[in-house]
Protein backbone atom coordinates (compact mmCIF):
# COMPACT_ATOMS: atom_id res chain seq x y z
CA UNK A 1 0.00 0.00 0.00
CA UNK A 2 1.26 3.31 -0.67
CA UNK A 3 1.17 6.24 1.71
CA UNK A 4 -0.78 9.67 0.29
CA UNK A 5 -1.23 12.63 1.30
CA UNK A 6 -3.35 12.81 5.16
CA UNK A 7 -1.70 9.56 6.00
CA UNK A 8 0.17 9.39 9.30
CA UNK A 9 4.24 9.43 8.62
CA UNK A 10 5.18 5.99 9.73
CA UNK A 11 7.71 6.25 12.56
CA UNK A 12 11.12 5.02 12.57
CA UNK A 13 14.56 5.47 14.97
CA UNK A 14 17.83 5.13 12.79
CA UNK A 15 20.99 6.13 13.61
CA UNK A 16 22.60 9.11 12.05
CA UNK A 17 25.56 10.78 11.05
CA UNK A 18 27.62 12.02 14.03
CA UNK A 19 26.47 9.40 16.08
CA UNK A 20 22.85 11.18 16.31
CA UNK A 21 19.98 9.00 16.94
CA UNK A 22 17.12 10.16 14.70
CA UNK A 23 13.52 9.62 15.10
CA UNK A 24 10.22 10.88 13.35
CA UNK A 25 8.90 10.93 17.53
CA UNK A 26 11.45 13.57 18.30
CA UNK A 27 9.98 16.09 15.78
CA UNK A 28 6.61 15.86 17.34
CA UNK A 29 5.46 19.17 16.96
CA UNK A 30 7.90 20.41 14.10
CA UNK A 31 7.70 20.27 10.22
CA UNK A 32 9.84 17.50 8.83
CA UNK A 33 11.42 17.63 5.22
CA UNK A 34 12.20 14.06 5.07
CA UNK A 35 13.91 13.12 1.79
CA UNK A 36 15.22 9.95 0.45
CA UNK A 37 18.03 9.81 -1.44
CA UNK A 38 20.07 6.58 -3.54
CA UNK A 39 23.26 6.67 -2.19
CA UNK A 40 26.03 9.53 -0.24
CA UNK A 41 28.23 11.23 -2.45
CA UNK A 42 26.91 10.43 -6.26
CA UNK A 43 26.46 13.36 -8.32
CA UNK A 44 22.70 13.94 -8.39
CA UNK A 45 22.47 12.71 -4.53
CA UNK A 46 25.29 15.75 -3.85
CA UNK A 47 23.54 18.37 -5.86
CA UNK A 48 20.24 17.71 -3.69
CA UNK A 49 22.04 17.77 -0.35
CA UNK A 50 23.77 20.96 -1.27
CA UNK A 51 20.44 22.30 -2.85
CA UNK A 52 18.80 21.56 0.66
CA UNK A 53 21.53 22.63 2.50
CA UNK A 54 21.84 26.12 0.99
CA UNK A 55 18.01 26.69 2.05
CA UNK A 56 18.35 25.77 5.43
CA UNK A 57 17.79 29.04 7.47
CA UNK A 58 14.70 29.55 5.03
CA UNK A 59 13.59 26.13 5.81
CA UNK A 60 13.92 26.91 9.66
CA UNK A 61 12.60 30.36 9.47
CA UNK A 62 9.54 27.64 7.67
CA UNK A 63 9.26 26.26 11.39
CA UNK A 64 10.72 22.94 9.44
CA UNK A 65 13.46 20.64 10.04
CA UNK A 66 15.37 18.84 7.02
CA UNK A 67 16.28 15.11 7.37
CA UNK A 68 17.91 13.16 4.54
CA UNK A 69 18.09 9.02 4.75
CA UNK A 70 19.51 6.42 2.36
CA UNK A 71 20.36 2.84 2.92
CA UNK A 72 24.08 4.17 3.48
CA UNK A 73 25.93 3.46 6.60
CA UNK A 74 26.63 6.40 9.50
CA UNK A 75 30.16 6.13 8.90
CA UNK A 76 29.02 7.22 5.07
CA UNK A 77 26.91 9.61 6.41
CA UNK A 78 29.54 11.17 8.50
CA UNK A 79 32.15 11.53 5.51
CA UNK A 80 29.20 12.71 3.20
CA UNK A 81 28.20 15.81 5.64
CA UNK A 82 32.00 16.43 5.89
CA UNK A 83 32.80 16.44 2.95
CA UNK A 84 30.15 19.09 1.80
CA UNK A 85 29.57 20.48 5.04
CA UNK A 86 25.84 19.75 5.44
CA UNK A 87 24.61 20.96 8.33
CA UNK A 88 21.49 18.77 8.71
CA UNK A 89 20.95 15.26 9.70
CA UNK A 90 20.95 12.36 7.53
CA UNK A 91 19.38 9.14 8.91
CA UNK A 92 20.90 5.57 7.36
CA UNK A 93 18.44 3.24 7.33
CA UNK A 94 20.87 -0.20 6.20
CA UNK A 95 18.04 -2.47 7.14
CA UNK A 96 15.88 -0.68 4.53
CA UNK A 97 12.63 -1.38 6.53
CA UNK A 98 12.10 2.80 6.86
CA UNK A 99 12.53 3.20 3.26
CA UNK A 100 9.75 0.42 2.33
CA UNK A 101 7.42 2.01 5.00
CA UNK A 102 7.70 4.88 2.72
CA UNK A 103 7.09 3.10 -0.35
CA UNK A 104 10.17 4.59 -1.16
CA UNK A 105 12.63 1.35 -1.89
CA UNK A 106 11.59 -0.24 -5.23
CA UNK A 107 12.54 -2.03 -8.54
CA UNK A 108 14.32 0.28 -10.48
CA UNK A 109 15.26 -0.75 -14.23
CA UNK A 110 19.13 0.50 -15.91
CA UNK A 111 19.97 -0.64 -19.29
CA UNK A 112 17.95 -3.38 -19.03
CA UNK A 113 18.92 -4.59 -15.54
CA UNK A 114 16.72 -4.59 -12.82
CA UNK A 115 17.39 -4.02 -9.09
CA UNK A 116 15.98 -2.76 -6.02
CA UNK A 117 17.09 0.67 -4.99
CA UNK A 118 15.79 3.99 -3.37
CA UNK A 119 13.40 6.09 -5.44
CA UNK A 120 14.22 9.72 -5.28
CA UNK A 121 11.52 11.01 -3.18
CA UNK A 122 10.55 13.71 -0.57
CA UNK A 123 7.59 14.04 2.33
CA UNK A 124 6.59 17.27 3.85
CA UNK A 125 4.93 16.17 7.42
CA UNK A 126 3.25 18.40 9.43
CA UNK A 127 3.65 19.57 12.57
CA UNK A 128 1.14 16.44 13.54
CA UNK A 129 2.76 14.04 11.91
CA UNK A 130 1.13 13.80 8.56
CA UNK A 131 1.71 13.81 5.47
CA UNK A 132 1.08 17.28 3.85
CA UNK A 133 3.05 16.83 0.47
CA UNK A 134 4.76 13.58 -1.54
CA UNK A 135 7.11 14.37 -4.27
CA UNK A 136 7.87 11.33 -6.03
CA UNK A 137 10.34 10.54 -8.76
CA UNK A 138 12.44 13.78 -7.99
CA UNK A 139 14.62 15.70 -10.78
CA UNK A 140 16.54 17.45 -8.30
CA UNK A 141 16.90 21.11 -10.39
CA UNK A 142 14.52 23.22 -8.14
CA UNK A 143 13.50 20.94 -5.82
CA UNK A 144 14.53 22.34 -2.19
CA UNK A 145 13.10 25.41 -3.67
CA UNK A 146 9.83 23.94 -4.54
CA UNK A 147 9.57 22.06 -1.26
CA UNK A 148 10.49 25.51 0.89
CA UNK A 149 7.62 26.91 -0.78
CA UNK A 150 5.28 24.29 0.02
CA UNK A 151 6.74 24.78 4.16
CA UNK A 152 6.30 28.11 4.14
CA UNK A 153 2.39 27.58 2.65
CA UNK A 154 2.11 24.85 5.63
Amino acid sequence: MQLKEGDSAPAFTLPGAGGETLSIAALSGKKVVLYFYPKDDTSGCTKEAIEFNALRDKFAKAGATIVGMSPDSAKSHDKFRTKYELAFPLAADETKETLSAYGVWVEKSMYGRKYMGVERSTFLIDANGKIARIWRKVKVPGHADEVLMAAEGL
